[in-house]
């Protein structure tokens, strides 16, 4: 049997989200690097970013030819611009007097899919990197990692937006998340949701 979805935020008709759903609208500007995986990934977090911050960017891709409207659009830009990416190289957003009216470019994929976009993209180094200060810890129980701080792009853009306005309600995207993780869990056999209930 064919599973219907809704139209608008293109989940499940059981597992909708659009009754979660309160817009937000930073000063910061989020442009998002996308892995092709990811794009219909059911676990996919940049989905639920861009129905509470509408005006988030999505490019999808690999390669520099992939990137290149981003990097069109990029080179056009008024507004800093920093690279959200743990390196030798970065350093804590917290510690840095950085402007809310910034563009945050952050690569949407698993560890080692998003450290390929970044190798296959040099031009990405010209960009000043940043990174969350340690103490973050996921919701995201649906998806496993080996590491407990392992963020997803929606929980680790929301950290990014509320260290860079201490003013800036985060609590619509953290809220819509955890309804999605839960509505995710539900829909799972009885035996696997007691895995995941098991975890928290």
């Amino acid at each position: 049997m064919a599973r219907h979805y809704c139209s608008t935020c293109r989940y499940p008709l059981n597992a909708c989200l659009c009754a979660y759903i309160q817009p937000i609208y930073p000063q910061t500007q989020l442009w998002i690097l996308q892995h092709p995986s990811e794009v219909e990934h059911k676990k996919n977090s940049v989905r639920v970013l861009s129905l509470v911050i509408p005006n988030t960017r999505v490019y999808v891709g690999e390669t520099q030819d992939d990137f290149a409207v981003l990097r069109n659009e990029l080179a056009r830009c008024d507004k800093p611009i920093y690279l959200v990416y743990p390196s030798q190289q970065s350093v804590s957003v917290e510690t840095q007097a950085l402007p809310a009216d910034c563009v945050l470019l952050l690569i949407d994929g698993t560890w080692r899919k998003a450290f390929k976009i970044l190798q296959l993209n040099p031009w990405l180094t010209q960009y000043p990197t940043v990174h969350l200060a340690e103490g973050y810890e996921s919701r995201y129980r649906i998806r496993k990692s080996s590491r407990s701080d392992s963020l997803s792009t929606l929980e680790a853009s929301a950290y990014m937006l509320r260290a860079l306005d201490a003013e800036l309600d985060i609590q619509p995207l953290i809220e819509v998340f955890d309804v999605m993780v839960d509505l995710r869990i539900k829909a799972m056999p009885p035996a696997v949701q007691s895995r995941y209930r098991k975890s928290t």
